[in-house]
């Protein structure tokens, strides 16, 4: 689509212009393209990790379902909060909302094997969550300077470390099918593999929409090798409803203390996120850096959004990165596209015959698609390490905090005898490295910027084997 057709350079620069509706709506279809695996895999993973049953006749199956039609409502929602806005809530910019992947390793090990039981302290703790991170609208700006590279970058980093181990176990044929005998077989990682190479095919052989959807398509070209395997399962589909509306505190209402904490941590993170989102937004589409109030208004949007989703089922939410990209790469700075976009994920999501649909889905399919997109997280993380300046004193912090982190990740059992709450935060591996390294980077002074990267590596090598022979 030229954009010499939609409009003159100024008016595609304005958020406020809209271009004609025939090219409009193919945009606005575009971004939900560009956004819709990624926003309904966490409800699907979290369901799956809650032991709800994944293409099952588990009679907790129906959550699930319910959960992805939440995934797709809330973010329509979420997304119509930043764009068209309510008082100081919303950027006003075209900002996608959606289902965020970077509070899974917070929520899984709350939910793990609880079934529905666990799912009202979940809805609870991401309410709240959502409260507070509504609250740090009026302070985002004057938070940033904790939070430099070297921590997000950290953060982002473990965050992608954590879930890679879900992406295995999914393409191997789930978490409830570890240790059977079908349980890494060739067919899954066959249909695993053939997402993961039609993924990379697509994204680098074609330009344009296909290439922004890849990870659909490769899906696709997945769920069509499961159907000839045998593998998928209608008859789901065929029980679910044509419509069915949010219901309100669906699983109830219960305090806990792990799940709160652990989610207002992580709405600092995302806060930031959306900072870096709203920033990329004006510098690519507009050219100009983002106002203050624009920055605040998105920060309100992305708490609001997450406070209302909890209270009927959904989980937490935060801009999309992925549709940052996809307008540079458009020059369409229209937020009134991107609430086409929202209208159409929010009728989709009223129609549990859809989040059934999207449910028959094999697991292995999935695994193949979250392998790569976990992989792009943790990667991200590393590219926003390479703007740190690598001194002894940077790498001591990183090594520390990803030492520990890591370290709890993979061997729980080391804090068996601490308190549950304190398990459930600490182990996840995510929270303790970003305390560690943001509490390190406050504390330590600063160091002058005199050595690279690699000589600042030997230096400290030097150091540490000195002080190992003393």
């Amino acid at each position: 689509m030229s954009t010499a057709s939609l409009g003159t350079p100024e008016q595609l620069r304005d958020p406020d212009y809209t271009p004609p509706l025939a090219k409009a709506v193919p945009l606005g279809v575009q971004h939900v393209l560009a956004m819709f695996v990624s926003n309904v895999t966490p409800a699907i993973i979290v369901a799956g990790a809650a032991g709800f049953g994944f293409g099952s006749n588990s009679p907790d199956f129906p959550s699930m379902i319910y959960m992805i039609q939440m995934a797709m409502v809330f973010a329509g929602v979420a997304t119509l909060l930043q764009t068209v806005g309510v008082g100081p809530v919303g950027a006003r910019l075209p900002i996608v909302q959606g289902t965020s992947f970077a509070f899974l390793p917070v929520m899984i090990p709350i939910v793990a094997g609880q079934g529905v039981s666990a799912m009202g302290a979940l809805m609870t703790a991401a309410l709240i969550g959502g409260l507070f991170h509504f609250s740090l609208g009026a302070v985002v700006g004057r938070i940033r300077h904790a939070l430099p590279p070297l921590v997000t970058g950290l953060i982002v980093l473990m965050i992608g470390l954590a879930l890679i181990k879900v992406g295995i176990q999914y393409a191997a044929g789930g978490v409830p099918a570890q240790g059977t005998p079908a349980f890494g077989s060739l067919a899954n990682w066959s249909v695993a593999l053939v997402v993961i190479l039609v993924t990379l095919a697509v994204k680098f052989f074609t330009k344009g929409l296909l290439s922004v959807a890849a990870v659909l398509i490769g899906l696709m070209a997945g769920y069509v090798l499961a159907l000839a395997l045998g593998m998928v399962s209608f008859a789901n589909i065929g029980r679910a409803a044509w419509f069915e509306a949010p219901s309100p505190f669906r699983w109830g209402f219960e305090l806990n203390a792990a799940a709160i904490i652990g989610m207002c941590f992580m709405a600092v993170i995302s806060a930031i996120e959306t900072v870096g989102d709203v920033s990329g937004i004006t510098k690519g589409g507009a050219g100009r850096e983002a106002t203050d109030r624009e920055i605040s208004g998105a920060t309100y949007a992305d708490g609001a959004g997450t406070a209302i989703a909890a209270v009927f089922g959904g989980l937490p939410n935060t801009s999309f990165s992925q549709n940052v990209g996809l307008i540079a790469m458009t020059g369409v700075m229209s937020r009134h596209v991107v609430t086409i976009g929202a209208i159409f994920l929010i009728l989709a999501g009223l129609v549990p015959k859809v989040g059934a649909a999207i449910s028959s889905v094999p697991i292995t399919v999935l695994g193949g698609g979250v392998i790569v997109m976990f992989g792009m997280v943790a990667a991200a993380g590393v590219s926003m390490l390479a703007d740190v300046n690598w001194n002894r004193r940077n790498l001591l912090i990183f090594a520390v905090a990803l030492s520990v982190g890591l370290g709890l990740q993979l061997v729980p059992d080391a804090l068996q005898h601490m308190p549950r709450t304190a398990q459930i935060l600490l182990t996840s591996g995510l929270l303790p490295a970003a305390a560690i390294a943001i509490a390190l980077n406050l504390l330590l002074p600063q160091e002058a910027a005199d050595e690279s990267a690699p000589e600042a590596a030997r230096n400290l090598a030097e150091d540490m084997r000195g002080e190992s022979r003393g």
